[in-house]
């Protein structure tokens, strides 16, 4: 009898080993790539419902062309099967585009857009999550990115209101860095303003005057004076960021 309580154990072990996730487990996982494909789809035909008709158009574009050369060298089945892929991804990046601008009209006016618009940027700057500035009483606010091209300050809030706090960061910045070229970038649709969509687009253009140890030296110098910002109070509205895999395409 223990001889064969002991089997029945190994073999419920074994089975155990090698059985089958329970169905519990797999709904944990992750979305597919194209359950995400076709959640982007959906949030940015409802902020764009063109969007649909410049995928088709570039697709039926592309396969038209292709078809034109292949008839001209007289192999159309070829320059078919060559265009269909890069019709498919001529569509895949209008909806990556046109997501992106979507992504960015669900936020602009909320607080902490700006900072948002900074998050796009990829490697070679250091970003603040929280804003520099903040004023409690508008919630207008100053964001900074470091880079190459020195200190970026990126405001939100009318022109007007944000002046006092970015002229405050620019004599901050000055004192204790001040060899280091401070920028200002308003965003927002005003005249003289930058659109939040646009805002990443006109940070890589800024001229490069520093180096990568410029960079890390700077920001070492920053975060060590550390700051207590006057939050204000309900929920922090700073925590706001653009969905990365909706401007992304994915």
């Amino acid at each position: 009898m223990a001889n064969s309580t002991d089997s029945d154990a190994s073999k419920g072990a074994r089975r155990g080993l090698f059985s089958r996730k329970p169905k519990a487990e797999k709904k944990n996982k992750q979305p597919g790539r194209m359950k995400q494909i076709a959640d982007v789809f959906k949030m940015t035909r409802r902020n764009d419902p063109s969007v649909i008709w410049r995928m088709v158009g570039a697709f039926v574009g592309i396969i038209a062309i292709g078809l034109i050369i292949g008839f001209l060298i007289d192999n159309w089945v070829t320059m078919l099967i060559i265009a269909i892929p890069l019709g498919l991804l001529a569509a895949m990046f209008i909806l990556s585009r046109r997501a992106e601008r979507a992504a960015f009209a669900q936020i602009e006016g909320q607080p902490g857009a700006s900072g948002a618009a900074l998050s796009v940027l990829r490697r070679g700057w250091i970003l603040e999550e929280q804003p520099v500035a903040v004023s409690p009483r508008t919630q207008d606010a100053v964001f900074r990115a470091i880079g190459r091209p020195g200190i970026v300050l990126v405001t939100e809030g009318p022109s007007n209101r944000v002046k006092a706090l970015v002229d405050g960061e620019r004599r901050k910045m000055n004192r204790i860095v001040p060899n280091v070229p401070v920028h200002v970038i308003q965003t927002g649709r005003g005249e003289g303003q930058v659109p939040l969509q646009q805002v990443a687009k006109k940070v890589k253009k800024l001229k490069k005057s520093l180096t990568k140890q410029e960079v890390q030296a700077v920001n070492k110098r920053l975060s060590a004076i550390g700051q207590r910002l006057p939050i204000p109070k309900g929920i922090d509205p700073y925590k706001a960021r653009p969905d990365r895999k909706a401007a992304r395409g994915r």
